[in-house]
């Protein structure tokens, strides 16, 4: 038997769910409820605000009672279908599901045919809502890690934990509380939801040979709360390329870095900020349309900037005649020194695990020492980053090898510069 974990031992709090704008969402569940039970309230608030939303659910849940014959599965696939439409109404979703038909208790099996499925429905979607991939449930597993395979590099991605409430304990390693936040239900919402699954009564009442409840009360109060509780997923692997040469594709400006007041706000403090009047030489990696390039020009002897981006490198010639511009990508491009300036500006937190710790030791290696690094990055979490600013800048503060001389911290974004020791 697995343990059962109460309710009342679920007691963390978390962030309240990042307020954005969302134009189409892909929402996935394993099985008929799944949705309702774990992001109700956040689907209602979707819903109300305009947001596109595709509902696919990958299995019709036939296998909920495991020693049912065919016909009894059938027909309890048939029934389930039907509660989760009554469900979307009573929720007041005005969404029609999309139904793979695949082997309930068997996805792991189908992981491929699933991913393929739902890349076809995950085309332009800004969001994707899936269930969380290390849910105790194998068909929880294989829909949240096909989705998180199927979502496009511009989708935020965000998992909904379901039997973790009941099988795993609040103090597991691996379940990632920094990376959670949670949906405040109103009350309609929430009275909207008691109903949605007061709908699914074929879980909620005993089996075909008196079987337990899928769904009871023990069970049904972790859906109970006043909250949801979500995991960001963010990628794995650092950004990729194809993904900034469209935007560069699409405008000539892409992040209004010559125009924005953010960007300007931040250029000037980030200028302001250098301890050093001059500098011998400077790299700058992702120069990206060069209007930062061309000021950091005016401030050193020999500036050595670098893009993966063509275009991006063009652009960066054209605004800063007199830097070394190339086209490169940390960690493999980065100069073995000495240096005396680097400057990462909105870069750091695309990178993976791996780019990310080579790109921070391969920097600090190229320092002289009494070198400087700066770093800033916007706060809020951009879909294709593995990270976010808070993590990068905690990991270089606590590089031993640097020494924090200035944060500056606000609503929008953070900056730090370091020296090497």
């Amino acid at each position: 038997m697995r343990p059962f974990v109460p309710e009342d031992e679920w007691t963390r709090t978390f962030p309240a769910w990042p307020e954005q704008e969302f134009r189409r969402a892909l929402v996935v569940a394993a099985h008929p409820d799944d949705e309702t039970l774990g992001a109700s309230g956040l689907l209602q608030h979707l819903h109300a605000a305009g947001t596109e939303v595709t509902l696919v659910v990958a299995t019709d849940g036939e296998a909920a009672f495991p020693e049912s014959g065919a016909a009894e599965r059938a027909e309890l696939g048939r029934a389930r279908r039907e509660e989760l439409e009554r469900s979307l109404a009573a929720q007041g979703l005005d969404v029609e599901p999309i139904w793979l038909g695949l082997p309930d208790s068997d996805l792991t099996a189908h992981a491929g045919e699933l991913t393929d499925a739902l890349r076809e429905h995950a085309a332009d979607r800004d969001l994707c809502l899936l269930p969380w991939p290390d849910d105790p449930h194998p068909d929880h597993q294989a829909a949240g890690r096909a989705a998180l395979a199927a979502a496009p590099a511009s989708a935020h991605r965000w998992s909904y934990p379901i039997w973790m409430w009941h099988w795993r304990a609040p103090d597991a390693p691996d379940i990632p509380w920094r990376q959670a936040h949670s949906y405040r239900l109103t009350p309609s919402e929430r009275t909207a939801k008691a109903a949605a699954v007061g709908e699914f009564t074929t879980q909620l009442k005993r089996g075909p040979r008196g079987e337990d409840p899928i769904l009871p009360a023990e069970v049904l109060a972790h859906f109970d709360r006043p909250f949801e509780t979500f995991f960001r997923q963010p990628p794995e692997t650092s950004a990729p390329v194809e993904r900034f040469a469209a935007l560069y594709q699409e405008a000539d400006d892409p992040w209004q870095v010559g125009t924005s007041w953010y960007e300007r706000r931040k250029r000037s403090l980030l200028l302001a900020s250098l301890p050093r009047e001059r500098y011998g030489t400077v790299v700058e990696p992702g120069c990206g349309t060069g209007v930062l390039t061309r000021e950091l020009a005016g401030r050193c002897d020999r500036l050595v900037a670098f893009d993966p981006v063509p275009s991006a490198v063009e652009r960066t010639r054209t605004a800063a005649p007199g830097a070394e511009v190339r086209q490169g990508l940390v960690p493999h491009a980065l100069p073995s020194g000495p240096v005396d300036l680097f400057v990462y500006s909105e870069l750091l937190y695309y990178l993976d695990e791996a780019d990310l710790e080579k790109t921070i030791e391969a920097s600090v290696a190229a320092l002289r020492p009494g070198g400087d690094l700066v770093a800033v990055h916007w706060l809020p979490w951009a879909p294709e980053a593995p990270h976010d600013a808070a993590g990068v800048h905690e990991r270089l503060a606590a590089h031993p090898a640097l020494e924090t001389l200035v944060t500056h911290l606000d609503e929008q974004f953070r900056m730090d510069v370091l020296r090497r020791r």
